[in-house]
């Protein structure tokens, strides 16, 4: 029953030798399912500067364009950077590979476990940003908030859970509507303002001088507006995703989100100082700037919703970045032994279904955590991308140096601007923001001290396996086995035939208590009458426990057995229902048994299983 329903939502098992040919990206596919993040950043992103200026006058919003161009120069020093780590580092995991790589492990699981939080962060932001702009639309629902948001993730957990080309071929409707009604908006903008149709309202001309201007809140809201390009780091951390030549398509996509997401930065940036606008409550800048441009019409309208819905569309689908991203960064750190090797197993359909499953249960977590409120997400969203920006730019300035000498710095130059930057960032925002980030780093400390648990228990366990010359090779005299008896049915006499097959000796043992004693001497003459020559040991206990005994006897049984240069077998009967649902309706209790006996040592633990057949 569970594969089949499994099966119905996920999608039949595909065969390894599939992947190659069908379960990777092209472009076009890459570009809807890995630049969705960065893209809808520009629904919040210019809004956010904005709100800044506006909070001290309207006279300081011109101050956006000097602003802006500063938010760009950043993106074109990210994209080269990136750009590079991917030549570099193309079999993925981004920051973390070039930070561990470069500057030292224990940098690099600050950068991976901030990147880790931060595709969670990534994936509550914006399914709670699509909540909102769906409530927005239809305000009945807003009491249902967290719900839509708490869905959104399922829906895209199991999009994800069928397979990266059906997820990626899902998403291109929203993502290119988005792209395509965003330029379609511009465009129109720019030649209403060439034409003279769309008048000049700036709340202030160029240059004009702002009373109690301080570096200060320029500072602020260019830590705002910078979280526009959160998300640009996905498609370094997905190389492997892509096809072949994978570099190659990689760097082309990277470049083409690069230059849209700029454009459209760089868009409604200028259209909103020269429109004039100023924050509302209830309605966005962007929701505004579209208003004023497609104007009252009937095609104004129509042409306005499509633009506000194809908005909502991509704030929901935007965490598919972070579904993209989370897993194949968990794969590096897990092949790293920094996390459980599960993370590097794949799925039925080829995806690395535990990666998917923890960023989904991660951000359902957040989203509780925080009622699905946008506003108090974002701070530690912009600490979690920009902490392993800065950290990534550092690692490729070092990466240059070895592999240039004294000629790094041209190649370094983009580098160390985006790391002046980045760095500059984190800085602005631990000294004004520390009171929404501070979260963030106890969260990264506790990951970082469980990675390098992690490390040390799999370096341990390398160490204990290893072979070395002179290894102790032990010659045994005989097997001891001890068979395990509640009752006499065909089990027990199935696993007493089976003991005497394998054992050089065979015992039985019985657990009674004070409660059973009646039917437990009805036992003990049953097995005599069954098995005359076999030793049956029936033990009492006070207690209705039965497993501390059984453990205290094994342990004596077992040094009597090392004393004869014995092994000891100790042989759990059970029987195995017709049907998997009717295993709740009995105790389990011989998988309680073998749990328990699994810790002592010189023991092997063997089941004796007798299937039912109704």
């Amino acid at each position: 029953m569970f594969t089949k329903l499994k099966q119905t939502f996920i999608g039949r098992p595909l065969k390894s030798l599939t992947e190659g040919e069908g379960g990777l990206l092209g472009k076009m596919q890459a570009l809807a399912m890995l630049s969705s993040d960065a893209l809808s950043s520009i629904a919040y992103g210019p809004e956010q500067v904005v709100l800044v200026l506006a909070s001290l006058s309207p006279l300081a919003i011109w101050w956006s364009l000097p602003i802006g161009l500063f938010v760009l120069l950043l993106l074109a020093s990210l994209t080269v950077s990136y750009r590079q780590i991917i030549h570099a580092y193309p079999q993925g995991g981004g920051a973390y590979m070039v930070t561990r790589e470069n500057l030292s492990p224990e940098l690099g699981l600050i950068a991976g476990g901030s990147l880790l939080v931060d595709y969670m962060l990534t994936v509550a932001v914006s399914v709670s940003s699509g909540a909102d702009a769906i409530t927005a639309a239809l305000p009945a629902l807003h009491p249902y908030n967290l719900h839509i948001s708490i869905f959104l993730v399922c829906l895209l957990m199991l999009l994800n859970l069928r397979g990266l080309k059906e997820s990626a071929s899902s998403l291109m409707i929203p993502v290119y509507l988005f792209i395509i009604s965003t330029v379609f908006l511009l465009l129109y903008g720019i030649f209403q303002l060439v034409t003279g149709s769309l008048s000049y309202q700036a709340t202030s001309p160029i240059g004009h001088a702002v009373p109690s201007l301080s570096i200060v809140l320029i500072l602020r809201a260019f830590t705002s507006g910078s979280a526009s390009l959160t998300g640009v780091e996905a498609i370094s951390n997905a190389v492997p995703f892509f096809k072949a030549p994978k570099e190659k398509n990689a760097a082309q996509t990277l470049t083409i989100m690069s230059l849209i997401l700029g454009f459209l930065f760089a868009g409604i940036t200028f259209l909103n100082y020269w429109m004039g606008i100023m924050p509302q409550h209830g309605e966005t800048i962007l929701s505004q700037m579209a208003q004023g441009i497609l104007g009252n019409s009937f095609l104004g309208h129509l042409g306005y919703y499509t633009f506000q819905f194809s908005t909502a569309l991509i704030l929901a689908v935007a965490a598919n970045t972070g579904f993209s991203a989370f897993p194949m960064l968990a794969y590096n750190m897990a092949k790293n032994k920094y996390m459980p090797h599960l993370f590097m197993e794949k799925g039925d359909r080829l995806g690395y279904s535990n990666g998917i499953l923890t960023l989904a249960f991660g951000a359902m977590i957040l989203l509780l955590i925080f009622n699905g409120n946008t506003e108090r997400l974002i701070p530690l969203y912009t600490i979690g991308v920009f902490v392993p920006f800065a950290l990534s730019q550092t690692g490729m300035i070092r990466h240059w140096k070895k592999e240039k000498g004294a000629n790094f710095l041209k190649p370094a130059l983009a580098n160390i601007l985006g790391a002046i930057i980045c760095y500059a960032i984190v800085l602005i925002l631990l000294f004004f923001r520390l009171s929404d980030i501070w979260p963030f780093f106890p969260i990264i400390l506790v990951l970082t001290l469980l990675f390098l648990a992690i490390h040390s228990h799999y370096q341990k366990v390398a160490q204990q396996l290893r072979l070395y010359e002179g290894i102790e090779k032990r010659t045994y005299d005989g097997n001891l086995v001890l068979v395990l008896v509640g009752n006499v049915t065909r089990v027990s006499v199935g696993a007493i035939n089976y003991a005497q097959s394998i054992g050089d000796e065979v015992l039985a043992m019985h657990i009674s208590t004070k409660e059973t004693a009646e039917k437990d001497q009805e036992i003990l003459q049953e097995f005599a009458d069954y098995f005359p020559t076999i030793t049956l040991k029936n033990i009492k206990t006070s207690y209705r426990d039965i497993i501390t005994p059984t453990v205290k006897y094994v342990k004596r049984i077992s040094e009597e057995a090392q004393k004869k240069n014995y092994t000891v077998t100790v042989l759990v009967p059970q029987f195995i229902p017709n049907k998997p649902w009717q295993n709740i309706l009995h105790n389990q209790m011989s998988l309680k048994l073998k749990y328990a006996l699994r810790w002592h040592q010189d023991v092997v633990v063997a089941s004796y299983s007798y299937h039912l057949k109704e």
